[in-house]
């Protein structure tokens, strides 16, 4: 292990696995571990799914009018930085990453094809958690100063805090505010920053031949030049960030979907075995993957830890969307789960549930099960993939910074000279994740700050919840009277 790998493990070991064993504490249940905190994000999906009236069913078709302009001149407004598109887009960014390629394959190989059906089940669920956050971010954004009054903020810590100053209880909202913008900042530059930049130089070097690759002794080397290219980027702020999102979103999403589609096509006589495999052992106790629950519980983490529904943190990329009406963007938001898990997952999944490849697995595997079931039919597949992932972490990369900043500036105010500090500090820790060869107790810190955030911003949309519906309800009024 290298001195970098040493000091900074070192220095998170106290509290690494400590953290880990809170926050992803397990119940054990016929067998299973069960991750309560997997159990809190499902039942606030169901519970938003109920109390909503399946808004993630009856609101698609008008969230897909919203996106295409068809409300632009009753919904629009300039009161805001970005365009529908482009806060979606960059919302996007945040959330279609490794977890799409990596991710489903670990389902996969874990719970077997049957976890694919509770993935998809999850992902729609989340819809209705994500179009609640969203509707809150915009609803309780605030306004920059008096010089840039058009540079506006938002997120779960803002109407988290609004939630409860409206309810004579000040004290509980700056708390629970506070630590959900803590845990952005800190989960910002671990898992949106060095696991991103981590994993993309480990799959580039895992197409041109690991260690004894001619990049295997120049980590830094890439580190810097990815340093600089996220640097660029986020020098501009969200205009900036909003912009490459919206460009590089459509051509990843669209890349890796053409190379899945073109697999699926070259074995479609295989496409009905393979849904008809995915949904039989979804619900097949005596499967060799551990049953009913195994594939439920694995294909419940999958989906959670890519969509991030319930932690939040698309509310803070709407938050700048251009729109007088909240409820609105909560439609165009609720979108991102569909496109992230139920589209580009789907894809991960019938490509491996198809080949067969996860046959072959022993243990669990990630992005190296998924290239190799899609070169089982389409040589050199593998480099198509690998310039996906690095597109994937590096639009993770640009938006997690986004969030990172908005979170310190919750926190500390809106300083220049504050954020520029960030700007480099966020920066360097891509040169230092990329330097890493053993992430360990550092990912055990970021990760847990990452789902803590889920746990203020769950009891905020809880206690905001008879708002959202109320405004729901005023707004489909409003859009049947015209």
């Amino acid at each position: 292990m290298s001195s970098i790998d040493q000091i900074l493990n070192n220095a998170f070991a106290p509290v690494g696995d400590a953290m880990a064993s809170v926050v992803f504490y397990a119940e054990p249940f016929t067998g299973y571990d069960i991750k309560l905190i997997l159990v809190w994000l499902v039942a606030a999906s169901v519970f938003f799914s109920l109390y909503l009236g399946f808004i993630n069913l009856r609101g698609f078709k008008h969230a897909i009018d919203l996106l295409r302009g068809k409300y632009d001149d009753r919904n629009g407004g300039e009161d805001g930085q970005i365009n529908r598109f482009q806060a979606l887009s960059a919302s996007l960014s945040g959330t279609v990453g490794l977890g799409n390629i990596a991710g489903v394959a670990i389902a996969v190989s874990v719970g077997g094809p049957g976890a694919v059906f509770w993935m998809g089940l999850m992902g729609f669920l989340g819809v209705s958690t994500k179009f609640a956050e969203v509707m809150m971010g915009v609803k309780y954004r605030v306004h920059g100063s008096e010089e840039r009054p058009e540079k506006v903020s938002g997120g779960p810590m803002y109407y988290i805090k609004q939630a409860f100053v409206s309810r004579g209880w000040p004290r509980v909202g700056m708390m629970l505010g506070g630590l959900f913008a803590v845990c952005g900042v800190a989960g910002s530059i671990g898992a949106g920053n060095l696991f991103q930049a981590n994993q993309s130089f480990t799959q580039l070097l895992n197409v041109t031949g690991d260690d004894q690759s001619f990049l295997a002794d120049k980590r830094w080397l890439f580190g810097l030049l990815l340093a600089g290219m996220v640097g660029v980027v986020i020098i501009g702020g969200i205009k900036s960030i909003a912009r490459t999102a919206s460009r590089i979103v459509p051509v990843m999403g669209g890349l890796y979907l053409l190379i899945g589609l073109i697999f699926i096509l070259m074995n479609w006589q295989q496409v009905p075995a393979a849904l008809v495999e995915i949904v039989t052992l979804a619900f097949d106790p005596s499967s060799a993957y551990g049953g009913i629950l195994g594939a439920l519980l694995m294909g419940v983490q999958r989906a959670s830890f890519s969509n991030e529904a319930g932690l939040g943190s698309a509310a803070i990329a709407h938050a700048a969307a251009k729109t007088d009406q909240p409820v609105s963007q909560g439609f165009v938001g609720m979108l991102g789960p569909f496109i992230d898990t139920i589209i580009i997952c789907l894809t991960t999944a019938l490509v491996i549930v198809i080949s067969g490849a996860y046959h072959e697995s022993d243990g669990i595997e990630g992005v190296k099960l998924t290239s190799r079931a899609l070169e089982s039919s389409i040589n050199g597949a593998s480099y198509v993939l690998t310039l996906v992932v690095l597109l994937f972490a590096y639009s993770t990369m640009i938006t997690w910074y986004y969030y990172g900043e908005k979170c310190l500036t919750y926190l500390c105010g809106e300083n220049d000279r504050m954020v520029m500090v960030f700007k480099i500090v966020f920066c360097s820790f891509i040169v230092v994740g990329v330097s890493m060869k053993d992430l360990g107790n550092v990912m055990n810190v970021t990760d847990s700050m990452v789902f803590i955030m889920a746990i203020p911003n769950v009891i905020g949309l809880y206690v905001l919840a008879p708002e959202i519906r109320r405004d729901l309800k005023a707004y489909w009024a409003s859009i049947k009277k015209d």
